[in-house]
C-alpha cells in the first residue's frame, strides 16, 4: 500500500506537451487541460503496462485514487480523439522523484528505486553537491506560478 501523503510523485515529464489534430487551426480548436499526475498514470499503466496497486505505490497515492486519476486522464484522451480536441498537459499537484544523479565533481549514479530527496552525498567521493538527473525534458517548474501546500509543487504550468 502507498505511503500516506498529499503529494503525487511524479518520475517523467513529457517531452511534448501539446497535442492537436491534423488539419484543424488552432483557432478553431476546443482544448482539453491534462495534468502531469494525469500523464503519469497514464504512462505507468497504458505504456510501462503495470497493475493499478504498482502504479499506485509509484505515485505514492492509494490505488482507488490511482483509479480515479487513471480514469480521468482516459476520459480526455478519449474526448479529444474522438471529437478533434487539443490536449494540454500542464500543471498539477505532484512533487518530482528521481533515480539518477550527479555530482558536482562529476560522478554519476543510479538508485534502484526512485526518490524525492536528493542524496546527502556522493558514494564515489562524498561531495555534499548533489544534483537530479531527470529523464525528460528538464526540471521545468519556472514555467509559470508556483505554490506549495504540505511540502507539494503545486504547478500553474510545468
Amino acid at each position: 500500500m502507498a505511503r500516506p501523503s498529499k503529494c503525487r510523485r511524479v518520475e517523467f515529464l513529457p517531452n511534448a506537451t501539446y497535442f492537436k489534430p491534423a488539419g484543424i487551426p488552432l483557432g478553431d480548436l476546443e482544448e482539453i487541460s491534462m495534468s502531469v499526475e494525469e500523464a503519469e498514470a497514464i504512462r505507468l499503466k497504458d505504456l510501462e503496462g503495470l497493475e493499478q496497486e504498482q502504479g499506485a505505490e509509484k505515485m505514492n497515492i492509494s490505488r482507488p485514487t490511482f483509479q480515479r486519476v487513471l480514469a480521468s486522464a482516459r476520459q480526455k484522451v478519449a474526448d479529444a480523439l474522438l471529437n478533434g480536441k487539443a490536449i494540454r498537459i500542464i500543471g498539477g499537484n505532484f512533487e518530482m522523484s528521481w533515480r539518477r544523479f550527479r555530482c558536482h565533481k562529476g560522478h554519476e549514479w543510479e538508485l534502484d528505486t526512485a526518490v524525492s530527496e536528493l542524496p546527502e552525498l556522493c558514494p564515489k567521493c562524498r561531495e555534499r553537491n548533489v544534483e537530479p538527473i531527470l529523464p525528460a525534458r528538464g526540471h521545468h517548474f519556472n514555467r509559470g506560478p508556483t505554490s506549495f501546500r504540505n511540502g507539494c509543487r503545486k504547478e500553474a504550468g510545468y
